[in-house]
């Protein structure tokens, strides 16, 4: 069962923010528990949320996980002010879209509130209930092709974490729900209660680069075209190679001028940009599992020199390789070795193991 308040500390001098959630079987636990934790923790730092669940018929609804969420009240009897109204996802989302009451009540909750978030494929419905159309949004990326298909009015960002478009804000991801109401609270109670809430979550208030990390290597199973599919695939099989523009036509015996209308129909993007977004996946990979120096990965992942590489992650990621390195090789601890004794023993077992690098250890 989830509970949704949290306030003792609250700052009585602050307007009430009233926060409702919609549950829904179906829905990833992540994207209910995680927002909802975000603002309980802002609430020990002086902010007012106060979150309602409300579900259908106010019954109790059961996760992808199993587990049951109880809510707080009836969804088709809510008629109070909404600051917030937040929607999450199931990745079954054709259930949602086709269940009518519920994008009805959508429909009529949004009217009321300041701000409409989803949060991962909450994004569906809400395009169903057509608050999305014109809006540019963002969703997990593995459904972001499925969001631009079925709902064309909307502008489907592939790689945003998070997108405000006016009182619209859409997520990536399951914990990208986590980001975008850290972004909310820094809205509403400034960055020092946004980094507050953060650090008691131990993750990251701006968490460095955006879905093409996890998405890019994808993108070339579900071009259409045969000649694009093979040149992306070279691509990623062989980042170190040359890839300009007039080598990957030479290669695919095509012209440039219609290899870059292909690529740009196919991906949404450049030939350039795709290769560098391959390329900082490579030197993501070796990054994460390997200790060589920055140098070799540079030439191996395609960059050339260090420097060349370290100017691609500023630009993608805000953050440098080392920097990279440091947060995102492991998700366990790092474990200090123990100092011998006078006699060459070990310390005893049972050391605290300490995270190291510069930001917490997984940031979601």
């Amino acid at each position: 069962m989830i509970t949704s308040n949290g306030q003792a500390r609250a700052d009585r001098r602050l307007p009430t923010h009233p926060v409702v959630m919609v549950l829904y079987d179906g829905v990833q636990a992540l994207d209910v528990t995680g927002p909802l934790d975000v603002l309980a923790a802002a609430n020990d730092h002086g902010g007012r949320y106060r979150v309602v669940a409300l579900s259908p018929g106010g019954k109790e609804v059961r996760t992808t996980s199993g587990l049951r969420l109880a809510a707080d009240g009836v969804l088709e009897e809510w008629v109070g002010r909404i600051g917030t109204l937040m929607v999450p996802g199931s990745p079954n989302w054709h259930v949602p879209v086709e269940d009518h009451g519920l994008i009805g009540e959508l429909t009529r909750l949004a009217r009321s509130a300041d701000r409409v978030a989803s949060l991962c494929a909450g994004a569906f419905p809400l395009a169903a209930a057509g608050l999305l159309d014109g809006c540019r949004v963002a969703t997990h990326w593995r459904q972001a092709d499925q969001l631009a298909a079925h709902f064309p009015s909307v502008q489907v960002d592939r790689d945003a974490l998070f997108i405000r478009d006016g009182r619209i804000i859409t997520s990536a991801g399951v914990t990208a729900g986590i980001d975008l109401t850290l972004s909310l609270v820094e809205e509403d109670l400034g960055p020092e209660t946004a980094r507050a809430a953060a650090k008691d979550l131990v993750v990251f208030m701006a968490r460095p680069g955006g879905q093409s990390q996890f998405s890019v290597r994808l993108r070339a199973r579900y071009c259409r075209s045969a000649t694009v599919r093979a040149v992306l695939d070279a691509v990623a099989a062989a980042p170190h190679v040359d890839h300009r523009l007039d080598a990957l036509a030479a290669r695919a015996g095509v012209s440039v001028r219609h290899l870059t209308r292909l690529i740009r129909q196919e991906t949404g993007t450049t030939a350039a940009r795709f290769v560098e977004q391959i390329r900082l996946e490579a030197a993501q990979g070796m990054l994460e599992s390997g200790t060589d120096p920055l140098d070799t990965v540079a030439r191996r992942s395609g960059f050339g020199s260090a420097e060349t590489l370290r100017r691609a992650f500023q630009r993608e990621f805000g953050i440098t390789p080392g920097a990279y390195r440091a947060r995102f090789r492991t998700t366990q601890p790092e474990c200090p070795r123990a100092p011998s004794g006078p006699a060459g023993d070990t310390m005893p077992a049972g050391r605290v193991a300490t995270a190291r690098g510069g930001g917490p250890v997984n940031g979601g």
